[in-house]
């Protein structure tokens, strides 16, 4: 797939930009799934951020995982591809499987933790706690949209 993004406006008319994300549904032998709390917002959500200009997806999500959390992982699949309408980012989600490392926060988490599905459920937003549910079900890739808050209808 060819991504082509312009910040260029042609006479009234604005090209959209977006932003790509990666993010790591990390699942224990246990079945417990990892987990971070925000440092920005305090909310729990993947790890995860802006894939870089020069990697492949599957690249990012390691870095992100292990930067975040300080697990590293090996990648299994793209589960899901998730789009926040508001903000105009594009998440891919991959299964990921833990292969080493020790739980730690950094600057962009206050915690890390290895949630069962009843906290995922619990503690994540509706938006955030589909993606782990979605890369659990084995009936992906998924294609969802979202505003921020809630996820939108299927068409």
């Amino acid at each position: 797939m060819l991504l082509y993004m312009s910040n260029s406006a042609q006479e009234g008319q604005s090209t959209p930009l977006h932003s790509v994300s990666v993010a790591g549904v990390v699942v224990r032998d246990d079945g417990r799934l990892l987990a971070i709390r925000r440092a920005d917002n305090g909310t729990w959500e993947l790890p995860g951020g802006v894939l870089e200009l020069d990697e492949t997806p599957e690249v990012g999500v390691r870095r992100e995982v292990l930067e975040e959390t300080g697990i590293e992982v090996e990648v299994d699949e793209l589960t899901g591809v998730y789009k926040n309408t508001t903000r105009g980012i594009v998440a891919l989600v991959f299964r990921c499987k833990p292969a080493g490392g020790v739980e730690r926060t950094s600057s962009e988490s206050t915690a890390v933790d290895w949630l069962t599905l009843e906290e995922v459920t619990e503690w994540m937003s509706e938006v955030y706690a589909i993606r782990l549910l979605d890369a659990l079900d084995g009936a992906g890739p998924h294609v969802r949209s979202h505003d921020g808050r809630r996820l939108t209808p299927a068409r």
